[in-house]
C-alpha cells in the first residue's frame, strides 16, 4: 500500500471514529438537535430533545404521531367539547369532507419542523383553511358576507377546537352586560386544613395538628437552620402538622430504607398536592421534567427573559419558595422575577395591580385582587370523595392560546363579555396590562344582536 493511500485510510478512520463517536455523544446526551430535521414549534422545542415523546416507534405510522398528539393534548379537547371532534370527519355522512381536509390526524394541521409555514397555535395549513368546508356560509348566514376566511379565527370570533366562550346561544345570554360586574366572582382557593381530606394526603403519618418549634423532626446529622426553622413556622405546612420529613425524606432508589434529601424535587409535593403537580407537569414550566429532562430555565424560552434569570430552574419552589411557601410572593413577584415582556411589566402600573395591593394590604378575605396568577393560573374545582375544593390551575398556558379560552374561566369573573372580547382582541391594551379601554370593537355580539332582532320582526309579521 502506498504512502498516500495508507495517510488517506487513517484520516478516514480518525474522522469516522470521530464522528460516530459525536453522534453517539449526541443521541445518548440531552442535546439531540443535530438529529432534528428542522426547528421545533414554539409548543414543543423545549422537549424536542426528548423525541420519543412524539415518536414513541420509529416504525410507526400516523397512528404512532396521533397517539403522542391525544396523550398530551386529549384530555384538554374533552373538557374543551371539542367542536371538530374525530367523530366528525369518520361519521359516513361527512366523508365529502375528508376528500377537503382529513382531520383525523392532528398533524394534517399541526406538523412539526416547518418553520417556514408555521403560524400561530402551530398551525401549519394556509389561514384561509375555513374555506373548505364552509365556502357557502354566507348563503346562511348574510352576515358574513364579504367577511375573508383569513379571519375567521380573529379574537371573538371562531376557534377550531374550542367555541364554547362563542356559541351564539352564550353570547346572546350575556348581550348588554356592563364593563365592570359591581360584585366580582373570584372563588377563593380552599386552604388548610381542607388538604387533609384529599385523596393521597398521608393523615396516619402527618395528623392535622399544630407542631411547636421543638417538634421540628430535623435529624442530627443535617444542620439545624435558625432562618429555615422559623420561615416552616411561619407556613400553614407547620400549623398543619406537616414536619420536615414530610418533604425531605424519601425512600432510596436501592433500598427500602428512607434517606434525607437537602433540595427535594416537585416529586416531594405531590404527594399531597398531586393535581397541582399534575398541571404544573403539564405547563410550560414543567413539561421538560414530565420528559425526564433537566428542568427548565427562562433562558430556554423563544419569549422575553430577565437575564438575571435566565439560568434559574424552575420547579415548585421556584416560585412558592423554599420553606416559606409564600402564596403572595408566587402569585405576583415570582412571575416578574423572570418574564420581561411589554404586558408583564405593565402590570405594575396597572389597575389590576391596584386591586391586588388593596387586597394584600388591607388583609381583606374578599377575593378582589388581580395578581398575575389570578388570570393565568385561575382557580378551579377539583372533586374528591371528601367533597369539591377549589385549587389553583397551574398549567399556566391552558387558558392562554387562543386567549378566548380566558373569557369563561377568568375575564366574565369581573367584566361583561362584550368588554372582555373586545379587550383580549387589543394586543396594545394587552402590551399595556388592560390599563384603559378597548381600541377594537369586535362584531360578534353586534350580530347575534342583529340576527336575535331579525327573528323578532320575522315572527311578529
Amino acid at each position: 500500500m502506498s504512502k498516500s493511500k495508507k495517510t488517506f485510510w487513517i484520516y478516514w478512520l480518525i474522522i469516522t471514529i470521530g464522528l460516530a463517536g459525536y453522534l453517539t455523544i449526541q443521541l445518548t446526551g440531552e442535546d439531540k438537535s443535530a438529529f432534528l430535521p428542522g426547528k421545533t414549534s414554539h409548543g414543543h422545542y423545549q422537549i424536542e430533545a426528548a423525541c420519543s415523546a412524539c415518536h414513541s416507534d420509529p416504525f410507526g405510522g400516523g397512528e404512532v404521531l396521533q397517539d403522542a398528539c391525544t396523550n398530551c393534548h386529549g384530555q384538554e379537547l374533552n373538557v374543551a367539547d371539542d367542536s371538530h371532534p374525530k367523530s366528525k370527519f369518520t361519521n359516513p355522512r361527512n366523508a365529502d369532507r375528508l376528500e377537503k381536509l382529513d382531520a383525523r390526524q392532528c398533524v394534517t394541521c399541526h406538523m412539526e419542523h416547518k418553520e417556514e409555514i408555521t403560524q400561530d397555535m402551530g398551525v401549519t395549513l394556509p389561514d384561509d383553511f375555513c374555506f373548505k368546508c364552509h365556502f357557502d356560509v354566507a348563503e346562511n348566514r348574510p352576515s358574513h358576507k364579504g367577511m375573508e376566511f383569513s379571519s375567521c379565527a380573529s379574537a371573538g370570533c371562531h376557534n377550531y377546537h374550542d367555541n364554547r366562550g362563542l356559541y351564539e346561544d352564550f353570547l346572546a345570554k350575556h348581550l348588554d352586560e356592563p364593563e365592570h360586574h359591581v360584585k366580582q366572582d373570584l372563588k377563593p382557593l380552599s386552604l388548610e386544613p381542607a388538604y387533609h381530606a384529599l385523596a393521597g394526603y398521608p393523615i396516619k403519618r402527618y395528623p392535622a395538628k399544630e407542631l411547636k418549634v421543638t417538634e421540628a423532626d430535623i435529624p442530627l446529622t443535617v444542620r439545624d437552620d435558625p432562618k429555615i426553622k422559623q420561615d416552616w413556622m411561619d407556613t400553614s405546612h407547620r400549623q398543619s402538622g406537616v414536619n420536615c420529613t414530610a418533604c425531605h425524606e424519601q425512600q432510596a432508589e436501592d433500598s427500602t430504607a428512607s434517606v434525607w434529601v437537602d433540595k427535594p424535587d416537585h416529586k416531594a409535593c405531590a404527594s399531597c398536592h398531586s393535581e397541582q403537580a399534575k398541571s404544573f407537569l403539564d405547563s410550560k414550566h414543567g413539561m421538560r421534567l414530565k420528559q425526564d429532562l433537566s428542568p427548565m430555565t427562562p433562558g430556554h424560552t423563544g419569549i422575553d427573559m430577565k437575564k438575571t434569570a435566565h439560568t434559574k430552574e424552575l420547579n415548585c419552589v421556584s416560585c412558592h419558595g423554599a420553606h416559606r411557601f409564600d402564596r403572595q410572593h408566587a402569585a405576583v413577584e415570582a412571575c416578574i422575577g423572570c418574564h420581561d415582556d411589554k404586558h408583564t411589566n405593565a402590570y405594575k402600573q396597572s389597575p389590576h395591580y391596584n386591586t391586588w395591593l388593596k387586597e394584600i394590604n388591607s388583609g381583606s378575605k374578599e377575593n378582589v385582587g388581580v395578581s398575575c396568577a389570578t388570570c393565568h393560573l385561575p382557580r378551579k374545582p377539583v372533586k374528591y370523595e371528601s367533597g369539591t375544593f377549589i385549587i389553583a390551575e397551574h398549567n399556566q398556558n391552558d387558558n392562554l392560546r387562543p386567549n378566548e379560552k380566558m373569557l369563561r374561566s377568568v375575564c366574565m369573573q369581573c367584566h361583561g363579555l362584550g368588554f372582555s372580547i373586545d379587550a383580549l382582541a387589543d394586543r396594545d391594551l394587552i402590551d399595556k396590562n388592560f390599563s384603559g379601554k378597548p381600541g377594537l370593537h369586535v362584531e360578534s355580539l353586534d350580530l347575534v344582536k342583529k340576527r336575535l332582532n331579525l327573528k323578532k320582526d320575522i315572527q311578529g309579521m
